[in-house]
């Protein structure tokens, strides 16, 4: 066992291993997804959360791309400008969710009870 190996602490929940090939890669227990499989799953049960991200990502970038030609505007006031423009993402995101939640249950309701009012 090599000195590094001995002083890095190795935390792992209940039933979790390393797999001694993989360098101290973890693998999750039996019966559990992976991280990338558990991504694709919460992506697929409400898409507008990895919009809203990429929305705020690409705003953030854009402006900091931009940060050399903002002029005479203070630093702090191009900051503000970045930090409100990317949650105004995000709660764009998270509103269009919401409505299309609503729009979904009501025509699911209203599909599968076509008398009732």
């Amino acid at each position: 066992m090599d000195w590094a190996e001995a002083s890095e602490p190795q935390l792992l929940t209940p039933g979790a291993r390393i797999m001694s090939a993989n360098k101290g890669w973890w693998v999750p227990p039996e019966g559990e997804d992976s991280v990338s499989q558990k991504f694709l799953r919460k992506t697929r049960e409400s898409p507008l959360v990895p919009a809203g991200l990429g929305g705020c990502l690409a705003v953030a970038a854009y402006r900091i791309y931009r940060l050399k030609a903002r002029g005479s505007t203070k630093m702090s006031i191009h900051l503000i400008h970045t930090r409100v423009a990317a949650q105004a993402c995000a709660v764009g995101a998270v509103m269009l969710g919401a409505v299309y939640t609503m729009y979904r249950d009501y025509v699911k309701r209203t599909a599968q009870n076509p008398g009732e009012k």
